[in-house]
């Protein structure tokens, strides 16, 4: 079967791709402890400190805490001061609008762009 999408030029595929892959995501996702953070923040009814987040993945404190701003610096999780104590979230809008733009770039990209056609 040959593909019957039109050819999409590299340059538009490497600006729809570079808008998503951006290096300090893909940084913060990838170390185990930061997932761990992240399944913490995911699962908890609200904002966290950074102490209750370091329940979770017996890791010190000041790790948790540089966790949480290569995190933060990635636009994966927010943080709220409020006084003294600054609390952490999950910005799952944010993460899941990147992951979604970036599939979308992909699926935009690939040779067999077509539903249903092989590659």
């Amino acid at each position: 079967m040959t593909n019957t999408c039109p050819p999409v030029a590299p340059e538009v595929c490497r600006e729809a791709l570079s808008e998503h892959l951006r290096p300090e995501l893909f940084r913060a996702l990838c170390d185990p402890s930061r997932i761990a953070v992240i399944c913490r923040l995911a699962t908890a009814a609200g904002p966290l400190t950074v102490t209750e987040v370091a329940d979770c993945c017996g890791v010190h404190i000041s790790g948790v805490s540089r966790h949480l701003a290569t995190l933060r610096d990635a636009g994966v999780v927010r943080a709220d001061k409020r006084g003294r104590e600054v609390r952490y979230r999950l910005d799952c809008e944010h993460l899941s609008t990147t992951l979604r733009g970036l599939a979308a770039a992909f699926d935009g990209c690939r040779a067999g762009c077509c539903q249903g056609e092989p590659t």
